[in-house]
């Protein structure tokens, strides 16, 4: 998934209201147009591609090594820390990915506003956090438990569970939920 922030210009226009009819709708749109300065922006969660004809029925992630088996392709033998996050419905089945940062050898960024955009356009109930270790050892640091906490200190506070961390290594992984470091997390 891709998030998207275009002028309204160049953005089908996606009524915010409920409108009883198209001329109600028109002057609502004209209201919200005409009554703000500058240019006015829209965000549009836009669904890139999906895997599979779509006639299989998506599973649930149940636990860790269900998260790293979904995940894990998509991580493995990168040559930076790449910072991805499971977007999950209300019964952990898998709404989509969104690609959160490409950092350095040793690091990627993770700032919540950047970690929950996507999660809240997609109205995920919950995310599995993901990255990679190029060293192959997916042994968390401090800063991986550390930002993991504070995470999801941030959505608890947006409704938005962090149910794990998948720390992707050379044919292994880590799950921070598992290791006890996200009270009351874990797949």
């Amino acid at each position: 998934m891709t998030v998207i922030y275009e002028p309204l210009a160049h953005c089908d226009p996606v009524p915010f209201f409920y409108a009883e009819d198209e001329r109600e709708e028109k002057a609502m749109e004209r209201l919200y147009l005409d009554e703000f300065p500058g240019t006015k922006y829209r965000t549009c969660l836009v669904k890139e591609e999906s895997d599979g004809d779509g006639t299989g029925a998506p599973t649930a992630l149940h636990n860790s090594e269900n998260a790293y088996r979904y995940i894990r392709s998509g991580l493995e033998n990168k040559d930076r820390e790449v910072l991805v996050v499971i977007l999950l419905d209300i019964k952990n089945v898998p709404i989509g990915v969104n690609l959160v940062s490409i950092g350095s050898l040793g690091r990627s960024i993770a700032q919540p506003r950047e970690v929950y955009k996507a999660a809240i356009l997609a109205s995920a109930k919950s995310i599995v956090l993901a990255h990679n270790h190029p060293s192959g050892d997916p042994a968390p640091s401090e800063e991986d438990i550390k930002t993991t906490q504070q995470l999801k200190q941030a959505g608890d506070i947006l409704g938005v569970s962090v149910l794990d961390h998948i720390i992707v290594g050379r044919d292994c992984y880590c799950s921070i939920a598992d290791q006890g470091y996200l009270k009351s997390g874990g797949v």
